[in-house]
């Protein structure tokens, strides 16, 4: 059932995981979240109605990417996101910050907001605070995001500081421009690289600002694991517990359980489409890299017990002849199977919160990769079972 407003209700909390809903017009987000990514209005290599069959409640757009190309006005003329793309459910976009700082050829910061060159074609363009919000409007999202700058871990202290506090102006912009809009929401981002008492001010005076939900950014951009999860325990208890908790960019499988312990509910990453496109797939028995020759006259399905057809019917050594081959339809059976992994994930862990038995599944999971780990090594004679993969979108 959904609702005309913006509402996030904690149906059950197991220490400081919780599981709820977000409900609004356009649908129900079932929370611990994953968002498939759609950065430039499409999940790479799946039909929208597959994503929503493995169980995505929304997906996420890029402003960065889709105001190059095709344009936020174009879309908004052409109906908006939901309609250009196929997909009438919820939609998240993320300001832009982040691809402006990573992708973008050169770049300028100051207060007014960000000029940079298209790693497209070259050409020149703003960003200010007040334009993201209005290109996220022209694309009619549901969710937007703040423009803040992302700063590369490690950094200074003094840097962290000041992209923080720039941060800031800019989230009380972004919330004016964004104003009273009915069933949608604006969420802020806590920023201050791995410094605690930043990360506690930025969530602090962002929590003031009384927005629909908050984001926790600057992570996974470089630091290890352990800083990540740190921060994420450190302003916990400063973000107000009737609102959403996502951890941007996040992550790998055990990114996420590790976050959902402590307490956040929505999460996005490139990896399982990307990583699907690479070779590499993500099941309940850890990663396998689909280019390995042990998987040469490997009969079995990458996991029998899947839900998922690219999952439980198509052989390992199948997928392997397609990945060697680079045939399309090996990217899309990859791409298929991580995403309904993920949605799998996400689904056992909101079950065992609900049951109160969230220790014990995460045990299980971890219990599983571990074994998957064992038996690889045992089947490869140690053989590494990663690839690095290119760092696109």
């Amino acid at each position: 059932m959904t609702t005309d407003q913006f509402t996030f209700t904690v149906t059950k909390t197991d220490g400081t995981a919780r599981t709820g809903e977000i409900r609004m017009p356009r649908g129900v987000i079932r929370t611990p979240a994953f968002m498939p990514v759609g950065t430039a209005a499409t999940v790479k290599a799946m039909y929208p109605d597959q994503v929503k069959a493995l169980g995505a409640d929304v997906v996420l757009g890029n402003t960065y990417h889709l105001m190059l190309r095709p344009g936020a006005e174009r879309v908004a003329r052409l109906g908006g996101l939901h309609k250009f793309m196929n997909w009438p459910y919820p939609i998240l976009t993320d300001s832009g910050g982040f691809q402006v700082m990573s992708l973008a050829a050169l770049r300028k910061v100051d207060e007014s907001g960000v000029t940079f060159q298209s790693h497209i074609d070259g050409s020149k363009h703003f960003m200010s605070p007040e334009r993201s919000i209005e290109i996220q409007g022209l694309l009619g999202s549901d969710i937007q995001m703040q423009l803040d700058e992302c700063v590369r871990l490690p950094c200074s202290d003094e840097e962290a500081e000041r992209a923080m506090r720039l941060s800031l102006r800019w989230a009380e912009r972004c919330r004016i421009a964004f104003g009273d809009q009915p069933g949608k929401a604006m969420f802020g981002i806590v920023q201050g690289g791995a410094v605690e008492r930043l990360r506690i001010e930025s969530a602090r005076e962002l929590a003031a600002m009384n927005l629909k939900g908050y984001a926790i950014g600057g992570l996974a951009v470089g630091e290890p694991q352990d800083v990540m999860l740190r921060m994420i325990e450190t302003v916990e208890p400063y973000m107000p517990k009737d609102k959403p908790r996502y951890l941007m960019g996040v992550g790998t499988p055990d990114d996420i359980v590790e976050a959902v312990r402590r307490g956040v509910d929505m999460f996005d990453c490139v990896m399982p489409t990307r990583a699907g496109r690479h070779g590499q797939v993500f099941t309940k028995h850890g990663r396998m890299n689909l280019r390995n020759a042990r998987f040469a006259e490997d009969t079995r399905p990458l996991d029998e017990s899947s839900k998922c057809t690219a999952s439980n019917t198509y052989s390992r050594s199948y997928l392997h002849h397609l990945v060697r081959s680079n045939e399309i339809l090996g990217m899309m059976l990859l791409t298929w199977n991580n995403l309904a992994y993920y949605q799998e994930l996400m689904a056992g862990l909101r079950k065992a919160i609900a049951e109160g038995r969230l220790e014990d599944h995460i045990g299980e999971i971890k219990e599983g990769w571990a074994k998957g780990e064992r038996d690889s090594k045992t089947e490869i004679g140690h053989h590494a079972d990663n690839i690095a993969m290119p760092a696109e979108g």
